[in-house]
């Protein structure tokens, strides 16, 4: 069931809050300067990757969607905002309309990114496009980490499924994102039920080291257990000793036996000697379930086990080290005036340290080598080159505020799928390096 990411199974409340006090008191003064109507361009990109990480994964673009449409200042929010005196009167009656009428362009949610790459691109007046920085760079840079860590999982894992488990380990509501995020990156399955509920991701789950405390012998939970989940169940294993465990666990349940879990120990050593336990008992088809701790270099180091599947958890909710992905918001193009047919001009902060960026609106197009394999990431301004005009990232999201299309996530994480495959094979290394494919900036005229 993938409808969930087409409606609102949840209310979902003003995100109007979600914001950074300055983007109101920069409102307010463009407002008084007549600047706020200028027709202006915000892109969204990151100057790198986190250290080490080859490629980036775009995630969240289907709640950002959610968010601008539910941007809205009701009576409670200017309540607030005129009591702690953040914004004038003036200020306060403009944001009592306020509705996003721009448009939206950006990379197709699951797709990958590179430095420089646009993945976002916000136009509209300048009142509408400012107030939505923050909410946006919450959402992209905190969905993005947790995808781009839960690619590097799955490729590591292979063909193997992976469940996410780390609701636990993170902010409620960033849980619920998170297993969204794994899910496209391509988890299977989550534990978060909520998740479940929100974006119809499949959810999985038996029992912990508590239901096995809870009775006086392990025997006897696991009897419960089977009892009420059937043999088909998973049984952890390693509450006390794990051989005398594996024994009980196919003796009540049989062959039969769906799965055991291994969540401590030298997973390596434990999951050898299951698999010879279990094929000696005659459970040559139960399978074998690892947590504990996993990320992707855990993962990888267990390619060689007799492992089935994988649970991770708190590495994965974190971003595997990397918990953002450094993504910015800046204007890069302005009219030279309120009025509507005057011209846009790039714009770019000039600074040392670091920090410099790119003016003028941005398109960006794939090239592939003769193999179809990528080999770089163009991105210009004006014209298009012809021999890249069907390579083009950017798609329409929003045209004069209207949200144009939600996708299923299964579609989305499809997305991903093809589109990780598509790199270059050293994309999937786990070892250090500089992005897999450069970013090239190419600069033409443009008539906007």
């Amino acid at each position: 069931m993938n409808t969930a990411d087409l409606g609102l199974p949840v209310r979902v409340p003003s995100t109007a809050l979600f914001t950074d006090q300055y983007e109101l008191t920069m409102l307010q003064a463009a407002l008084k300067a007549g600047t706020a109507e200028r027709r202006s361009v915000f892109e969204v990109f990151t100057r790198r990757l986190p250290e080490g990480r080859r490629y980036g994964v775009v995630a969240g673009t289907g709640r950002v969607l959610d968010a601008v449409e539910n941007f809205r200042f009701d009576d409670d929010v200017l309540g607030f905002l005129s009591e702690r005196d953040i914004v004038d009167a003036a200020t306060l009656d403009r944001l009592a309309g306020y509705r996003f009428s721009g448009d939206i362009s950006g990379y197709p949610e699951g797709e990958v990114y590179f430095p420089g790459s646009p993945i976002l691109r916000v136009e509209g007046t300048f009142a509408e496009c400012v107030l939505l920085e923050t909410v946006i760079l919450s959402i992209l840079n905190h969905d993005s980490a947790i995808a781009a860590a839960a690619s590097r999982m799955s490729s590591a894992a292979g063909e193997r499924p992976l469940v996410e488990m780390g609701a636990r380990r993170t902010h409620e509501l960033a849980a619920v994102a998170a297993a969204r995020s794994a899910y496209i990156g391509g988890f299977t399955t989550t534990s978060d039920l909520a998740a479940g509920f929100r974006y119809g991701i499949p959810t999985v789950g038996t029992s912990a080291h508590a239901f096995t405390l809870l009775h006086d012998t392990e025997r006897d939970a696991f009897q419960a257990q089977i009892d009420s989940l059937g043999r088909g169940t998973t049984l952890l294993v390693d509450t006390y000793d794990v051989a005398e465990a594996v024994r009980t666990a196919v003796e009540i349940a049989g062959p039969e036996l769906g799965a055991v879990r291994i969540d401590s120990g030298d997973l390596l050593l434990v999951a050898h000697r299951v698999r010879r336990q279990l094929d000696d008992l005659g459970a040559t088809h139960t399978r074998i379930i690892v947590t504990s701790d996993l990320d992707e270099y855990a993962i990888a180091s267990l390619a060689a086990a007799p492992v089935d599947a994988y649970g991770v958890g708190t590495q994965l909710v974190t971003g595997s080290g990397h918990p953002t992905a450094s993504m910015v918001y800046k204007l890069v193009a302005r009219a030279e005036s309120d009025d509507p047919a005057a011209p846009l001009v790039p714009v770019a902060k000039k600074t040392t340290g670091g920090k410099t960026s790119i003016g003028g609106r941005k398109w960006a197009a794939r090239r592939l080598d003769p193999h179809g394999v990528a080999e770089a990431e163009v991105i210009g301004t004006g014209d298009v080159p012809a021999e890249l005009a069907g390579r083009q990232l950017l798609v329409d999201l929003v045209r004069a505020g209207e949200v144009l299309t939600r996708e299923p996530l299964d579609t989305v994480r499809d997305r991903h799928t093809a589109a990780r495959a598509g790199l270059p094979l050293s994309a999937t290394q786990l070892s250090r390096g500089e992005p897999v494919i450069p970013t090239e900036y190419v600069h033409a005229p443009s008539g906007n």
